[in-house]
């Protein structure tokens, strides 16, 4: 039997060649597909070919940012990695991505996982995700493997939509019960307060896991750390570890009486329980980020599988250190894992894995999952598809640094706070839009809907505004994984500067400048600054999103290039 790494490959370039290959035959170049040619190519049973392995299915979907249906979603150009992970994946992006991967110009893989080509490519095979044809994709796989499969849902589930802030996430949680998980972990979730997020655990229908959170004063659990589930006959130790870091990536006051952490120890203590409680097969569904769980899966001994999330990034490979095979499955809906394993005498003998990219288009919705969407959408839809705007050039957040959709937001942010200077938060959640594409209200609310939208005007210096961009850049940047905090870059308007990525904290940050005037950030000096999205409670000023509403009313179209105002140096 081939090893389950050249069965991936194998399979990707099978794919891939099948399509590029109808192509060649008609005589287009891949890049160049129409829809309709590239539909009549592409079908669902393409997408959900597998040839199964071993006793064990695992089924991952993570970072949903509550979008319900079908968006577009254009990965980053900028990933930089640094320490040990610079220039590996998923530190590569673009072409050097799908080069690396052997995946070709075109094709369906490369539209969903690289930038290249996107504007045309997202023309030929449409939008992506739409939990409902996740729900197909789910039930199809279950159809095949039967009692093998463990579906495991990687948190930042309930939160980033309207809908989701409307119904402080219970159209979330509806929805995924259908789907049926066999549990999940969460960090967004804890934004909507303690009391919401125990409110729902209790009634959620399947495990929470969290072994990472602690009660503050005496470190008691709050939510269980793990579970066990038989299926094809092996044992199945799951352990669940939220965002570490969830008290500093958002608002303490919301969550006083928990603790977090990555909790190596107790994390080693759990995994040793469950192998020693007959456990053939031990996952740790994560929500730590890529390069925290690649560390993680070289101190803790006994894990086989990690399923990553937080950092979204997407893999059509798992990679191995070690023993453990380390997931990564995207976000947004964009994407479900599939990883088969042979489980014989508490080892992985063989594995097979596919990262099967939800082309909207191809995936027949599920009609049960479809009512529900609909029926939880149906008091806003009306509202939410509301034109508020255009754009001539395309809107994509997901990225290091400025995105197009960050510079909207932070011109909109000067335009009518009246700053000077803007900062938005370096989110990765938030879905594309495409070049003459009306910006709707629900575009909007995909990118700024959250519990503490209120955006503030305040002075500072220019020796703060440093302080704050070199602590930032010091969570993402840091060689040390485990002090890695943040999300990607905050995003800047109104400034311009230079970033050396491989220099210490206090040294990274220069040549601060003023975009409008060309003159220096002084060190001295007050500049009024509009932000959001301030973790600090009592925070007041309207919610970004009727800012962004307010701007674009005005503007009535939004034109940005990109054209970025960092500079990076020392990737």
């Amino acid at each position: 039997m081939p090893t389950g790494r050249n069965a991936t490959r194998r399979d990707l370039l099978q794919f891939g060649a099948a399509t590029a290959a109808a192509l060649a035959a008609a005589g287009l170049d891949p890049g160049g597909w129409t829809r309709a040619f590239a539909q009549q190519r592409v079908s669902e049973a393409d997408l959900l070919a597998f040839q199964p392995v071993g006793n064990v299915t695992l089924v991952h979907v993570t970072d949903i940012h509550a979008q319900l249906m079908p968006v577009w979603f254009r990965e980053p150009t900028v990933n930089l990695g640094v320490g040990e992970a610079k220039g590996v994946p998923p530190h590569v992006t673009g072409k050097a991505l799908l080069e690396s991967y052997k995946i070709p110009a075109g094709s369906p893989l490369a539209y969903a996982l690289a930038d290249v080509d996107f504007e045309a490519l997202a023309k030929t095979y449409g939008r992506v995700g739409g939990l409902d044809r996740v729900a197909t994709i789910v039930q199809a796989i279950r159809a095949e493997r039967g009692d093998r499969v463990v579906l495991l849902d990687g948190g930042d589930t309930w939160q980033n939509s309207w809908t989701s802030l409307a119904t402080k996430g219970q159209d979330m949680v509806d929805c995924m019960a259908l789907l049926k998980p066999d549990a999940m972990t969460a960090h967004w979730e804890f934004t909507l307060g303690e009391a919401r997020v125990k409110e729902i655990v209790d009634s959620l229908g399947f495990p929470f896991l969290c072994q990472n959170v602690r009660e503050s004063e005496f470190q008691d659990e709050v939510f269980k750390g793990s579970t066990v589930v038989e299926r094809g006959g092996v044992k199945i130790g799951i352990v669940g570890q939220a965002l570490p870091y969830t008290p500093i990536a958002n608002p303490r006051w919301m969550i006083p009486n928990w603790s977090f952490g990555i909790r190596e120890k107790e994390l080693q203590a759990e995994v040793d329980k469950l192998r020693a409680g007959g456990a053939q097969l031990v996952v740790l569904l994560s929500h730590n980020g890529f390069d925290v769980d690649r560390k993680l899966a070289g101190r803790v001994s006994g894990l086989d599988v990690i399923l990553t999330g937080h950092t979204h990034d997407a893999l059509p490979e798992p990679l191995k250190i070690g023993k453990t095979l380390l997931v990564a499955s995207g976000s947004h809906g964009k994407f479900v894992s599939r990883l088969d394993l042979d489980v014989r005498d508490g080892t992985v003998r063989d594995f097979r894995y596919r990262l099967i990219p939800v082309l909207a288009d191809v995936i027949k919705p599920d009609a049960a999952m479809a009512a529900t969407i609909a029926r939880h959408r149906a008091p806003h839809a009306k509202m939410l598809a509301e034109e508020v705007g255009r754009t001539e050039t395309t809107l994509y957040r997901r990225g290091n640094f400025n995105g197009t959709l960050d510079d909207v937001i932070c011109e909109a942010l000067i335009a009518e706070r009246d700053a000077e200077i803007a900062l938005s938060p370096g989110f990765r959640w938030g879905p594309s839009l495409l070049p003459g594409q009306a910006i709707t209200r629900e575009d909007v609310y995909n990118a700024t809907a959250m519990t503490y939208p209120a955006a503030y005007r305040m002075a500072m210096t220019g020796a703060r505004l440093k302080e704050i961009l070199e602590d930032v850049a010091d969570n993402i940047f840091n060689p040390d994984p485990y002090l890695q905090q943040g999300g990607d870059m905050v995003r800047v308007g109104g400034l311009a500067y230079t970033i050396d990525v491989g220099k210490p904290i206090g040294s990274r940050i220069g040549d601060l400048t003023l975009t409008r005037t060309g003159q220096p950030l002084a060190a001295d000096k007050d500049y009024t600054v509009a932000g959001w999205a301030s973790v600090n409670e009592g925070t007041e000023g309207p919610a970004i999103w009727d800012v962004v509403f307010a701007h674009l009313g005005r503007k009535k179209t939004v034109a940005p290039t990109g054209a970025s105002t960092v500079k990076i140096v020392g990737a």
